[in-house]
């Protein structure tokens, strides 16, 4: 958390708030937050001077373009930005600041610690990790039925870990994950090559219309999720098994289920997504 749609929301909050916007210097109070480079003044040193150009989104990552540079961020468990004015008192774990010469702040707060930012030269980030080792987009063009039958037809492992890994699709964690299973009538502890072509096509479906909608209500405020304006996300009372462990399913009336599948809390129908069908 945050997932896909939420990084999608906060992205397009942070182009209405910072394109656009020259950097007059910034301010790091946690270093190991900076991954590349390795030397936070240095990171600091290198975006002295530059303009924000916009923000896009791969997987889970933002990457906040400037003039010739990129910043690729992760937020982890709970980091978010938020725009302030230079006079606003700083927050408790503030711990990167982009002092722009408009007398307004992009401040990254993050309770857990657990985010990170890498600074590239424009183009190269593509090419160096974390984002060399990403997947397909589902919420793009290119993800195609056939495309995903080809990822996860032949795949051995259960089909939560499947969609979990980032390596094959991105963005889709935990919340998502339950969702789609559960439109489609597919039992998070499947083996993904058990599926029939009829059930891939309808999980395929699943998974776009589920970031499809979260992303049109601004994602799910779990915990402590809120977009770069501090609002929350409304797709969490559209949830239909996620969270509601020993609740009736909206599907049949039986209780849903909670398991852990690959280390995560999954919950699930087992009328309505049996073991084998």
């Amino acid at each position: 958390m945050p997932e896909l749609p939420e990084v999608e929301t906060i992205k397009r909050t942070l182009n209405q708030l910072i394109r656009g916007k020259h950097i007059d210097h910034v301010t790091v109070n946690l270093p190991r937050i900076i991954q590349r480079p390795d030397d936070s003044e240095a990171f600091a040193f290198l975006l002295q001077g530059h303009t924000i150009e916009g923000v896009e989104r791969r997987g889970k990552f933002l990457r906040i373009k400037l003039d010739g540079l990129v910043i690729v961020s992760h937020l982890r468990m709970e980091g978010r930005y938020g725009l302030y004015s230079s006079g606003d008192p700083v927050e408790k774990h503030t711990h990167v600041i982009f002092h722009f010469d408009d007398g307004t702040e992009l401040r990254y707060k993050d309770v857990r610690q657990f985010g990170t930012m890498h600074l590239f030269a424009s183009g190269e980030e593509f090419n160096n990790p974390p984002l060399s080792k990403l997947g397909i987009e589902p919420l793009d063009d290119t993800f195609t039925l056939n495309k995903f039958k080809e990822i996860i037809g032949v795949k051995k492992t259960k089909i939560k870990a499947v969609l979990l890994n980032q390596a094959y699709i991105v963005g889709i964690g935990n919340i998502y994950v339950d969702e789609a299973l559960f439109r489609s009538g597919i039992h998070p502890e499947r083996n993904a090559y058990t599926l029939s072509d009829a059930e891939l096509e309808s999980l395929y479906e699943a998974i776009i219309d589920t970031l499809s909608e979260s992303v049109k209500a601004g994602g799910s405020s779990i915990k402590s999720y809120v977009n770069g304006q501090g609002e929350m996300g409304m797709f969490q009372h559209s949830l239909r098994i996620y969270g509601r462990k020993d609740e009736p399913c909206d599907n049949c009336g039986g209780p849903v289920m909670k398991t852990v599948v690959g280390g995560r809390g999954t919950h699930y129908c087992p009328r309505c997504q049996p073991v084998k069908r």
